[in-house]
């Protein structure tokens, strides 16, 4: 039964409970809510379904060409080295070490009196070496940090990322292996004998500088044998033994010359046939080993992924290189149809350049570019934004960016 309630004029009759237009009425709001739920929900599938068919086609999308965003006019001698440095180039020659940006700009000059140096960087760090000579320099992001002279010829260097480095001494019958921090001052030292442990081929640091791996070479007669050695300067390995060692394999069908710590608990050992990998939070472990038929050509490796070049079976390419994850799982593999001499890696690209050909592969083994540029590169480095890079050549430097079409600017 309806209830009617009048206002003191008797005038308007109020609806309460149960009133036929007041259920008509639930009814339509109610409908209308649900349409417009509806096409709400409709609405947001359709706006992810295009994020997503966007963000699908962007990680997949090969890209034409190119157009140069800034040219700047720049020495570089044919003479001179070049590192990545602090998300730039390090350039050194026997006379001097120069920090330059990506405009191409020299930030800063240091002279250097070298005849063969070689030089190592992690983060903002950098050392060069008078290799079979007895300089070593530090360099951070502002200049010089140090210079030291060694008491026997230099051999080897490692640098880790707060800038404490690792440096392998030769004398006559004893090698020496030295750790200082990133201001000179001795931190350990350890002393081996050629014939008990060989000749040292190879050594890393980790990004702490709190351990060592090392790939010694021992020659008896005809017989060759590849020792691996791993150190740790904290606790655990001075707990361990008086030189610190805490592993160490054996390999006598190859030789394993690069060693490298991609981050600070994994350290990968190439090999001329073998890609072993390790883990080692305190000592080392096998992680995986991976065996190949042909000899492998060149290598490269970032934070995140490990990757090798050998000659390709394809009559219709030069090389094919592949990449794997840190547990040594294949991500992919791809060929390369010309002469390389220079790769680049971090955690989402890979830049394969030679002469003036260039490829840009994404993480996901899919082509970004593949095409040629200007003049011969030196190097091509990301700059942070998603299709621009710094193109360094023999006599400029440009910041260049992606794009569909082929007329390249």
């Amino acid at each position: 039964m309806d209830k009617k309630l009048k206002n003191k004029d008797d005038e308007n009759v109020i609806y309460v409970k149960g009133s036929k237009e007041a259920e008509e009425n639930n009814k339509e709001v109610k409908a209308q809510g649900r349409r417009r739920k509806n096409i709400i929900t409709v609405f947001i599938f359709l706006l992810v379904a295009a994020a997503i068919g966007f963000a699908v086609v962007s990680l997949n999308k090969e890209y034409e060409g190119y157009r140069v965003v800034t040219d700047t006019e720049t020495n570089y001698e044919n003479t001179a080295s070049y590192i990545h440095f602090c998300n730039n180039l390090l350039k050194y020659t026997p006379d001097g070490v120069s920090y330059i940006n990506k405009n191409g700009d020299t930030v800063w000059s240091a002279g250097i009196n070298m005849k063969m140096p070689i030089a190592v960087s992690c983060g903002d760090y950098a050392a060069v070496a008078d290799l079979s000579g007895n300089t070593v320099c530090v360099f951070g992001e502002d200049g010089q940090i140090s210079s030291l002279t060694m008491p026997y010829t230099i051999c080897d260097i490692d640098i880790a990322k707060q800038g404490a480095f690792a440096v392998v001494l030769e004398s006559d019958e004893t090698n020496y292996i030295k750790l200082y921090d990133k201001n000179g001052q001795d931190i350990y030292e350890m002393q081996t004998t050629i014939d008990k442990s060989g000749y040292p081929l190879d050594i890393a640091i980790s990004n702490d500088g709190k351990k060592l791996f090392t790939s010694y070479i021992n020659m008896t007669g005809t017989s060759v044998t590849n020792k691996l050695a791993a150190y740790n300067f904290g606790d655990v390995g001075q707990n361990a033994n008086a030189d610190r060692m805490v592993g160490g394999y054996m390999f006598d069908s190859q030789v394993i010359p690069k060693v490298e710590f991609v981050d600070n608990d994994t350290v990968v050992a190439f090999g001329t046939k073998t890609l072993n990998i390790y883990s080692m939070k305190e000592k080392p472990s096998e992680r995986a080993s991976i065996e190949f038929n042909d000899e492998l050509q060149s290598v490269f490796y970032s934070e995140k992924y490990i990757g090798v070049v050998t000659k390709s079976d394809s009559d219709d390419c030069l090389y094919k290189a592949m990449v794997y994850d840190l547990k040594g799982k294949l991500k992919f593999n791809v060929d390369i149809d010309f002469n390389y001499d220079y790769i680049y890696a971090d955690k989402n690209e890979f830049v394969i350049s030679g002469e003036t050909s260039c490829m840009i592969l994404r993480k996901n083994g899919s082509v970004k570019y593949n095409g040629t540029l200007s003049s011969r590169i030196i190097s091509i480095v990301p700059t942070g934004n998603r299709l621009e890079y710094v193109v360094t050549y023999d006599s400029r430097t440009e910041i260049i960016r992606l794009k569909s079409e082929k007329n390249n600017e």
